[in-house]
Parts: structure tokens; C-alpha cells; sequence
């Protein structure tokens, strides 16, 4: 664990200052730290007897709407409960000193938002977002009755979470922002994520091969961990802040 922020190497922090082009890919860790489970771990009480498959997948969807629209109405309760940690903060301090700045996003919570990031893009959607399952069409409100899944008022079809499930493409106009930003930047943050999901995973190594500094910061070794040129092992909400002190405080 890093302590003082003359800790980190001197070299780390003048690429950090002198960096004009920098990606930040976030993961379910980064959440983790705000108190939100991850996804694998949110089935809980009445959930308990579902597998995440089984309520996150197109076909569930036809199966049971209402199933699936009651278990996502109960994850944006638990959502709404929690807040970014100093680890989102940071990011968002980050971008404040880098012209380039892109944060690319596994996590649909929304926090990095909140947080005050604004060049955001978020690969798996976002939980507090709903659409229209026929038409896309995007709703920021909707009626909500406990005996049936809100429908649209364009088309009438039924209304869903904008998150991307099982089956599902990434959103293309998100991936190939997030696939060129990692082409072409100087350093790339993997954060709080496994490294072993794609498309996203891949982002990491496009940015080494293309010669970007990767610093990776996770509570635990990954594949991507041989290639990154820093690695730290440990939360990211104790990390990044004292990183950002180190560069820019």
C-alpha cells in the first residue's frame, strides 16, 4: 500500500504531469469501494433462487418483463443509496488537468457521473436509464405500477433497462470511442476491474501495443498485470487520490 505521495516513482508522476492524451478504465472494484455489489453478487433475499442469466438476457425478458423490469427497479433502490468514493473523485480531479481525458466504463451505477467526470463512456449502459424494447426510444420518466412493466408512449412497447445484457453488443458508437481513445493515448488506467471481460479487457493491450505507460491499480493480479508498467495492488479510493496529490497537489 501506497502512503506518502513521494511513494510513487518520480517517473510515474512527471508522465502523469506531461500527459496530454490519458484513458481510465473503470471495473466493478471501483463500485465495489461505494458499497455496491457486483453484479455476480447482487442476487440477495427474494433474488437469492436466480442466477444473473436468468434475469439479464433478452429471452428473460420475453420470458417474464415483469420479473426482470421488478429486479432492475430494486437494483436503482440500491443505487440510489450510495455515493462516489474519494477513488470516482479523484478521476474526476484527474480530468480537470488533462485535456484528453477518457473514462471508459463497465459499471452502469452512473457514479462517475455523479462524481463530475464529463467525458464519460459507458459500455454497458447505465441502470438509471430506461428505453423502449421495440422502438429505443429513451424515457427519463415513466408510470410506475406494480402490476405491469411501464410502456412507451411513442410506440407502446414495453420499457426496459438501457443496460447491455447477455446476448447483447456493446452500443457500437460507445466501443469504437472507447477503442480509438486507447489506441491513441499516452497512458491507460485500468482500474478496479479483472481484466478478463471483452471487448473492454482488450483496451488495455491495444494501448500498450500502440506504446501508452498502462498503470493498473486492483486489489488482486490480472492478465493484464505482466504487461502494465505500474502495477498497484490495493483500493482505488486510497490509491488515486494520493496519486492525483502526488501530480498535480
Amino acid at each position: 500500500m501506497w502512503h506518502p505521495p513521494l511513494a510513487f516513482p518520480v517517473e510515474l508522476v512527471s508522465l502523469l504531469r506531461g500527459a496530454s492524451n490519458l484513458v481510465a478504465l473503470t471495473g466493478a472494484g471501483v463500485s465495489q469501494e461505494s458499497g455496491l455489489r457486483t453484479f455476480r453478487d447482487a442476487q440477495a433475499g427474494l433474488w437469492a433462487q436466480y442466477r444473473p442469466e436468468d434475469l439479464a438476457s433478452p429471452e428473460a425478458f420475453r420470458r417474464d418483463p415483469k420479473l426482470v423490469w421488478d429486479w432492475y427497479a430494486w437494483r436503482r433502490e440500491a443505487v440510489k443509496g450510495v455515493r462516489p468514493n474519494p477513488g470516482h473523485y479523484a478521476l474526476a480531479e484527474m480530468e480537470t488537468h488533462i485535456p484528453g481525458f477518457t473514462l471508459i466504463t463497465q459499471n452502469v451505477d452512473g457514479l462517475h457521473r455523479m462524481a463530475g467526470n464529463q467525458n464519460v463512456l459507458e459500455l454497458h449502459g447505465n441502470i438509471q436509464r430506461v428505453r423502449c424494447a421495440d422502438c429505443y426510444t429513451f424515457a427519463e420518466t415513466w408510470e410506475d405500477d406494480t402490476e405491469s412493466v411501464p410502456k412507451c408512449r411513442e410506440c407502446g412497447g414495453l420499457l426496459r433497462p438501457d443496460v447491455v445484457w447477455f446476448g447483447e453488443a456493446l452500443p457500437r458508437v460507445q466501443l469504437e470511442a472507447a477503442v480509438e481513445a486507447a489506441r491513441s493515448c499516452e497512458v491507460f488506467f485500468s482500474i478496479g476491474t479483472s481484466g478478463v471481460v471483452q471487448p473492454a479487457a482488450s483496451l488495455a493491450f491495444a494501448a500498450h501495443n500502440r506504446g501508452a505507460a498502462v498503470i493498473e491499480i486492483n486489489a488482486e493480479p490480472t492478465p493484464l498485470t505482466p504487461k502494465a508498467d505500474y502495477v498497484f495492488h490495493g483500493k482505488s479510493g486510497e490509491i488515486l487520490p494520493r496519486l492525483v496529490e502526488a501530480a498535480w497537489g
